[in-house]
Parts: C-alpha cells; structure tokens; sequence
C-alpha cells in the first residue's frame, strides 16, 4: 500500500473521555500520518458550543449533530477514503450511518470499522436497518473474528482488522513490588455497569482475606463513581483501594508498570485494548469470559478466565496466580508474545490490503 499523500477522512470519538474507541481513534491518526498519509479527523463528541447547551437535553443532540453533518460533507470533498468508527446504538444512527450515506453520496469508498461489545443485542433489534448502510460502505472492518461471527449470522460480510497496541508506551517495567506479600492489582475500565467494577471490588476483598497488605488501583471515570467508592467503604477497602479517575495513555502505561495483577470484569465486551496493554506490560490477566475476549486470550495460556459475575471465582483465580510464580511467569511469557501480534508493523499490511480494496475494489 502506497499511503505517501492518500487523503483519509477518520470519523470517530477523541479523548476526553478516554476509552477503547476513543484512544484507537487517536492513534490510528497518529500512525497514518506517520506512514505518510493525510489525515483529517471528523470528531463524532466534539464539544458543544456554546458549552451550556451540552446541559439542554435535547437541544444538544442538534447543536453537536448539525456542524457533524457540515463537516463531513466539507472533508469528502478533500478525500479520497473515508474510515468511520462504529459503535452500536444511537452513536450508529447518529455517527456512523450518515457518514456512511455522505461518503457515498459524494462518490468517497468507505470502511466501517465495527468496534462495539453489544454487536449481538444491537444487530438482533436493528440488523434490518443496519443493512442498508453496511451495504453502501466498500467494508466492514471488524477487530475479532467475535464480531465477524455476529455480524455473519445477520447476513453482513466483514473483514477482521485487529486492534493496535502501542509497545513503545506498553512494555514491561521493573517497577513492580518486591514485596510479593504486598501484591498490586489493577482494574482499567470505565465505571459502568457493564464493566462489572463492583464484581473485583467484591473479588479483591476476598484476595485481601490471602494476601491482607494486596492494594487495588481502578483507573476510570464513569458514572457509578460514586457507588462504587460507597461498596469500597462498606468492604472495609477504603484504605487499599484507590480510584484514580481518568487516566491518559502513558499514566495507564506506568500504572501496568507497577502492577502485580490486571482484573478485568466486564459483562460485556468485544477486543479490550484494556488486555492487550496489559498483556503488552508484562501483567497477567484475570478476566470474565464474556463477548470476543475468548477470541482474544486463552484460558490457561494467556490469562485465566472466569464466569461473569462470578466473585469467588475471579478470587480465586487471582490468589492461584499470586501463589503461584510458574503459572505467572507462563502467562506472563505468552501474553507479550500474544501482544506482539497486535503491533503496528503487524496490523499495516492488513489495514493497508482493506483500504486498497476499497479504493480500487475488483470488477
């Protein structure tokens, strides 16, 4: 793929907030542009202005959602390819779907990259008017073969893009306790409901029963803050454990650098760079087996996982992998090689092949 000058107009989320889509968006920018490419983005949650109006409910949606509509016809007038960032919901029908009909209305090829965790409960309501849009685009990009099966059994084609890891910011340190009684655990996603926060809260008490000096950092902001911190409180945690609010990209980077142990416990949930920065750091993963993470870890190999919701179960899990330094440093081994696989120089050719089919699609 030659990318020197193609023009790309990437429509997506920016941080803040930070999370998975948002932070891929910005990087994905940031290594076309470094591969050449010319990159203008179309940001799907820019502020509103004039700022008072994002407390008008209602109103807002127009305000953000009329300048979207002018700015994504202006850029497909400077493009030569469009990549929309989807989620499911109101962000698909908002976002993603009149990107995909302007492109196609102003002659611009166009890849959805799908990257939403609810894809099975999304398309099983709203496949029939998901279709017409995904037939307009040139692909459908997916990150796990999880979301390829989803969208398959709706009667829509994909093509699997993996997530990209950034192993220049996540890579192992040496800043982890050398006090193996003392052991840190890390939780790094956003405090929702379907993130689960109040299942490792629940485990990590537990893990405190083995390991009474184990301390927990949640890294996140969301709006179960406040309950969450309440449940710490009534866990008799609130001394060991530490809500750090929002974090950005190289602050999460030295949060795995410190960490003994990463839970993830989600309900839902597709391909999170949550695990892969982790794997990528050298920490090993406790996470729920829920959505595309079986697509993207294996049990035993590299992570353990456990139901969702199950409170003993991710305890446990956690304790066997403190207790046990050879199942640690397996994990350990086969989680950076696992995360190898998702380094830019890996993912290129794979995005550079999509967009070349899309630019120039067979007769």
């Amino acid at each position: 793929m030659n990318w020197q000058g193609l023009r790309i107009v990437l429509v997506g989320p920016l941080p803040p907030p930070a999370g998975g889509m948002a932070n891929q968006t910005r990087q994905l920018a940031e290594l076309l542009r470094s591969e050449g490419a010319e990159v203008e983005l179309v940001q799907v949650n820019a502020p509103y202005r004039p700022g008072w109006i994002g407390q008008v409910r209602g109103l807002r949606a127009l305000f953000r959602l009329l300048p979207y509509l002018g700015a994504l016809w202006r850029a497909c007038g400077r493009a030569q390819l469009m990549h929309v960032m989807a989620n499911s919901g109101w962000s698909w029908h908002l976002f993603a779907m009149p990107a995909v009909w302007i492109a196609s209305w102003r002659g611009v090829p166009v890849v959805v990259n799908y990257r939403g965790g609810e894809a099975g409960s999304f398309l099983a309501r709203a496949a029939e008017r998901v279709r017409p849009t995904v037939r307009r685009a040139a692909l459908l990009l997916l990150p796990s073969g999880f979301l390829l099966e989803v969208f398959q059994r709706h009667g829509m084609a994909g093509r699997v893009v993996p997530n990209i890891v950034n192993l220049a910011r996540f890579h192992p340190g040496g800043g982890r306790s050398a006090d193996a009684a003392a052991p840190h655990l890390v939780v790094t996603r956003n405090l929702e409901a379907i993130y689960g926060i109040d299942v490792a809260l629940r485990a990590f008490a537990q893990v405190r029963g083995q390991y009474p000096r184990a301390r927990l950092s949640v890294a996140g902001s969301g709006p179960l803050a406040p309950a969450l911190r309440r449940l710490a409180d009534e866990l008799g945690l609130a001394e060991a454990v530490r809500f750090t609010g929002r974090l950005d990209p190289e602050q999460v980077a030295e949060l795995y650098r410190d960490a003994d142990l990463m839970l993830n416990p989600s309900n839902v949930d597709n391909m999170p760079n949550a695990i892969l920065e982790a794997l990528a750091s050298g920490v090993p993963v406790v996470s729920t087996r829920v959505g595309g993470i079986p697509w993207l870890v294996e049990h035993e190999r590299t992570a353990l996982l456990v139901p969702a919701g199950d409170v003993a179960a991710m305890a446990q899990a956690a304790v066997r992998v403190l207790d046990d330094a050879a199942l640690r440093e397996r994990l350990v081994g086969a989680g950076l090689a696992e995360a190898a696989r998702y380094r830019w120089d890996a993912v290129r050719d794979v995005l550079g092949a999509a967009y070349r089919d899309a630019l120039h699609p067979a007769a």
